[in-house]
């Protein structure tokens, strides 16, 4: 897949978490993930499961089509 999805979901993530104020640290508390991971994904360096998307959405309190709304 292209990393550029990936990166554009991270960004995504990343400015969902930003918006309602919760830092990395909460985010990994809310979803099990490691700091580490998160800040993978947010960089664009992995490709996050499905799962993961779930807990992160979750943790957000915004629906999965939320992070998947982008522009690429």
């Amino acid at each position: 897949m292209d990393k550029d999805i990936f990166l554009k979901l991270g960004h995504k993530i990343k400015y969902e978490r930003s918006k309602k104020d919760v830092s990395q640290l909460d985010l990994s508390l809310k979803t099990g993930l490691t700091t580490r991971t998160i800040s993978r994904i947010e960089c664009g360096n992995i490709d996050p499961k499905y799962s993961t998307l779930v807990k992160i959405s979750g943790a957000l309190d915004i629906d999965i089509t939320e992070l998947l709304t982008f522009t690429l």
